[in-house]
């Protein structure tokens, strides 16, 4: 999807402060939020890809004056309402009328923190077997999906080199819209001179973590 949220390479926003500080919270509400979303993300028809399809519909507005964790609760109070787990009442309110099966109603300290600090493993066997191997030049595509997509505007039909591979991994912008299947993720490496020809005078490189669904051998 291109929105307000694919910022990368766009001029016009400021320099981004390197050296602010690494507070976890800014306000009570923050820490209460993260815990929240640790508890829905149980829910088996949401994923991680989902909740940033939802995100990326707030309007610009919102999108760039509301606090980051102030768009987390704005997102999973849609995606409530979404699903019809919760009513426009009940997310206005912070009053909940119905339960939800599946989900914990009291969850402890001890628990939400187990859910953060759980390892998980997220690469899957598959039969097929990678299309591109170390040092490849590939080119990204330059159609993406009316949806959620892992791959920025400013890095379409750009040449780059694969750099490593990380095994199949559930595809990003498939699982957006519940569409559960694995792919072979690479890390590609991008001069920034063929992202931005003006930085030509610099030997930087960016690299992007991309599915092969992006990638077309040069």
């Amino acid at each position: 999807m291109d929105g307000i949220h694919d910022l990368g390479g766009r001029h016009g926003f400021g320099k981004i402060d390197v050296n602010e500080g690494e507070t976890q919270f800014h306000a009570p509400y923050e820490a209460r939020v993260r815990c929240m979303v640790h508890v829905l993300t149980q829910a088996p028809d949401w994923s991680v890809d989902w909740f940033r399809h939802c995100r990326e519909l707030i309007s610009p507005t919102d999108y760039l004056t509301r606090p980051y964790f102030d768009q987390w609760a704005q997102t999973y109070g849609a995606m409530l309402i979404n699903s019809g787990w919760a009513t426009v009442d009940e997310v206005c309110t912070g009053k909940a009328v119905n339960k939800v099966d599946g989900l914990p109603s009291v969850v402890t300290e001890a628990q939400a923190r187990a859910m953060v600090l759980k390892e998980k493993r997220f690469d899957a066997e598959v039969d097929a077997k990678p299309v591109y191997q170390h040092t490849d030049e590939v080119r990204t595509i330059t159609e993406v999906p009316n949806g959620h997509t892992r791959l920025p505007q400013y890095a379409r039909g750009k040449v780059g080199r694969v750099i490593d591979h990380h095994g199949a991994h559930i595809f990003a912008d498939a699982m957006a819209v519940n569409e559960k299947r694995y792919e072979h993720l690479y890390t590609v490496e991008f001069s920034l001179s063929t992202l931005w020809p003006e930085a030509s005078s610099t030997t930087d490189s960016v690299t992007l973590d991309l599915w092969e669904s992006h990638l077309e051998r040069v």
